[in-house]
């Protein structure tokens, strides 16, 4: 490994709300004054559910200094609710899957059942990336290394796909709750990175079931630093700090509530979580390294090293999340646009339910099934203004 001072880019999952993280990212271009002839600010892309879906992008376009950001903003605002998100209760419970057998169809063994048809936003995800390109950026050394989580799930153990560079040296975690492998990846990997148990089909990769990695492991910083990473940009989709504890209501929560908050806690509370260990472990350090002579602070780098594959060492970070809540903000797009798509009386139903001046708790799932370019829109501007208005923070942080 390397001495360099890599800088990762680490992306978490959310469905919907990613768009915020493209925003992010037209934000830091902007700031930074990056073009295509430029070099790109990232060497190591990481990311979970949707964040690997946004991280293979980058990682595709990491040759030029712009990452093709205006393309990933396009992308995002040209999805249409009724278009790219299909609900599809009968293949949730099996019953498409019956219907296709007793009728002579070809069963595709690539996909589980769930909720919501996604094989049209996989089109996109197969489409928009260009893979033979995120190949050659690593072949080249262009990307240092791409990794996406997926949770294995007749192992329950969390899965890191990795695809690295000729001279990185990877070195995946002896937690036995993680799995390293070292793989090409395909839009199969990124799928089932993003594939949110009971709302999008698990997938089946290289024989095996997986479904969305962000169930476990939904803020892929350790992966980053292990590929030689000693900088990291963060991208949290959890708007402050959540509710108060308890919350008295009069009506027991349904599913539709119980589903966000599921995802919530799934999806958004790790990441809170992850950063404050971070930040423990860069105090620790900073301690160490203050109070211990170069033979003693030697030492402990080799205790960690033989515990855990090499040795803690600070991170810079420099972390965003969404300044506004981005339910609420669903729930405005809702009221305003009315959107008339045929979703299905399911789909109807949560919707119709987010849209009510008196949602709270629908809104948290909504802001993840609300592929709507419209929404995205919204959720990428609040993005790019929030890093506008750190700007100095990210000239710092960039040495710009």
């Amino acid at each position: 490994m390397t001495t360099d001072a890599h800088t990762a880019i680490v992306l978490s999952g959310g469905g919907a709300r990613g768009a915020y993280e493209a925003g992010v990212m037209a934000g830091l271009v902007e700031v930074l004054g990056l073009t295509a002839v430029d070099t790109a600010p990232f060497q190591v892309f990481t990311g979970t559910s949707v964040g690997a879906i946004n991280v293979a992008f980058l990682a595709a376009n990491a040759h030029r200094g712009d990452m093709a950001v205006d393309d990933l903003v396009r992308i995002w605002s040209q999805l249409k609710l009724g278009t790219h998100i299909r609900f599809d209760p009968l293949g949730f419970i099996g019953v498409r899957r019956r219907i296709d057998r007793l009728l002579g169809r070809r069963e595709d063994r690539s996909h589980g059942g769930a909720l919501l048809d996604g094989r049209a936003l996989e089109e996109v995800v197969k489409t928009s990336i260009d893979w033979a390109r995120l190949h050659r950026n690593i072949d080249q050394g262009i990307v240092r290394a791409l990794i996406v989580a997926a949770l294995g799930i007749a192992n329950g153990r969390t899965t890191l796909f990795a695809e690295t560079a000729p001279k990185c040296d990877f070195r995946p975690s002896r937690d036995p709750r993680r799995l390293g492998v070292e793989v090409r990846i395909t839009p199969d990997h990124v799928m089932a990175s993003a594939a949110i148990p009971f709302v999008f089909p698990a997938r089946r990769v290289q024989g095996a079931w997986f479904c969305d990695g962000g169930v476990r492991f939904n803020t892929p910083i350790a992966p980053a630093i292990r590929s030689g990473a000693k900088r990291l940009v963060v991208v949290s989709l959890r708007h402050g700090d959540g509710s108060p504890m308890a919350v008295e209501e009069a009506v027991y929560p349904g599913p539709v509530t119980l589903l966000g908050k599921v995802l919530n806690a799934l999806l958004l509370d790790p990441v809170t979580y992850d950063l404050q260990v971070l930040d423990r472990f860069n105090q620790m350090l900073g301690v160490l390294d203050d109070a211990l002579d170069p033979q003693a602070r030697a030492r402990v780098d080799e205790v960690t090293a033989a515990a855990r594959g090499q040795p803690y060492h600070r991170l810079e970070t420099l972390v965003f999340s969404p300044s506004q809540d981005l339910g609420l903000l669903a729930g405005d797009h809702l009221r305003d646009a009315r959107p008339g798509f045929d979703l299905g009386r399911i789909g109807r139903s949560i919707f119709r339910r987010a849209a009510r001046d008196s949602a709270t708790w629908e809104l948290d799932l909504a802001s993840y099934l609300l592929f709507d370019g419209v929404y995205a829109e919204h959720l990428i501007d609040v993005g790019r203004r929030d890093v506008l208005a750190r700007a100095a923070d990210v000239r710092a942080f960039f040495g710009a």
